[in-house]
């Protein structure tokens, strides 16, 4: 079992920043993927941002050049640091870990950008 929290949303301005946490414990696999996605109301979720065991990440068009997705050194918690936000990001934001044959998600963290 792995659980996922997640922190650091919040209210911000159009064009600030946020820095989400996701801290993951339980039983890590050396092997594993942990993805960003959001889910704004009335939206399907949506993908935003990946990170491998190995560093290599992935990111949505709609984020790519503003969010970047970062872990600490252990490799327990995965950041996401979004710049320049805009109104469309407004969503809960859900982490989610994945390892063969399993997916486990946190239960959400709101990030709201409105002036």
């Amino acid at each position: 079992q792995v659980q996922l929290v997640e922190s650091g949303g919040g209210l911000v301005q159009p064009g600030g920043s946020l820095r989400l946490s996701c801290a993951a414990s339980g039983r890590i696999s050396n092997n594993h993927i942990i993805e960003w996605y959001r889910q704004a109301p009335g939206k399907q979720r949506e993908f935003v941002a990946r990170i491998s065991s190995g560093g290599t990440t992935t990111y949505a068009d709609s984020v790519k050049g503003r969010f970047a997705v970062s872990r600490d050194k252990a490799k327990t918690t995965v950041y996401l640091q979004m710049n320049s936000l805009k109104p469309e990001d407004t969503a809960a934001y859900y982490c989610s870990y994945y390892t063969y044959p399993s997916t486990y998600w946190g239960q959400g963290t709101q990030v709201t950008v409105s002036s």
